[in-house]
């Protein structure tokens, strides 16, 4: 009978050890997203998800030998769909703050952002100081709104802070006149405005600037480290420039 037992518990932990090898392999990476956020991630005519971010993505999993899949998920509650483990990386113009890495695992920053305001081309507002008694429009749940609380003087100063799914949303409210200004990240706001023209301004000054980094759970050390590789690859031969200069013109990776 003890040789019996004997045998089963070496069985026993052989199996787990076998479960234990294939478990931590990583087959397939789920990157959470805001696919109305361009050009880091949004859909196209053909409702395909594109983006500079979804091309970076695209890139880095396959130098790490791991399949990817574009989930669209609400920003708003980001942190909780990447620790209930419904997606594995948040990848979409993600700042690195203070406050999201005592939840979140971030990569080193890839690029360098601000939080620009936008107004109508024949907007009266031309400074910080204008934004006193009006209606200002932010996406919910982005860095933004943690930008305008670090002005507090000025958030106090306006009429109404309206916060929105997403920045689309916010602009276009800002073009009908519901809003006067609108605070967003430079690299949307630009290349929304861009196919717009005439019709936006940006003024000189501006929310602060930030930086953006893919965000894994904390414990996902060694996903962070294959991930973080396989970005500094990129780096280094010039494939991340050549994303870049496919959406933005230049390089503007950090």
């Amino acid at each position: 009978m003890k040789k019996l037992i004997a045998a089963m518990l070496v069985l026993l932990v052989a199996g787990v050890l076998v479960a234990g090898c294939g478990g931590t392999e990583q087959k397939k990476i789920v990157v959470g997203l805001d696919d109305n956020f361009p050009p880091m991630g949004f859909r196209d005519d053909k409702n395909n998800i594109v983006g500079f971010d979804v091309d970076m993505a695209k890139e880095a999993t396959k130098r790490m030998g791991v399949a990817v899949e574009f989930k669209p998920i609400d920003w708003n509650s980001k942190e909780a769909e990447l620790s209930g483990k419904r997606v594995d990386v948040l990848w979409n113009g993600l700042t690195i703050t203070e406050k999201r890495k005592e939840n979140i695992l971030f990569s080193n920053a890839y690029m360098e952002n601000r939080q620009i305001i936008v107004v109508a081309a024949n907007s009266p507002v031309k400074t910080k100081a204008d934004l006193a008694g009006k209606v200002i429009g932010t996406q919910e749940g982005s860095s933004s709104v943690e930008a305008i609380e670090k002005d507090a003087a000025t958030m106090q100063s306006f009429k109404e802070l309206k916060k929105y799914g997403d920045n689309v949303a916010a602009l276009m409210d800002l073009k009908t006149g519901r809003l006067d200004a609108v605070v967003v990240d430079e690299v949307v706001g630009r290349y929304y405005i861009a196919k717009k023209p005439g019709e936006y301004s940006v003024l000189t000054e501006h929310f602060g600037s930030e930086e953006y980094g893919v965000g894994l759970r904390k414990d996902d050390k060694e996903l962070a480290a294959k991930l973080q590789k396989a970005l500094d690859e990129m780096k280094k031969d010039g494939t991340s420039a050549k994303i870049s200069q496919q959406w933005f013109g230049e390089d503007i990776v950090k």
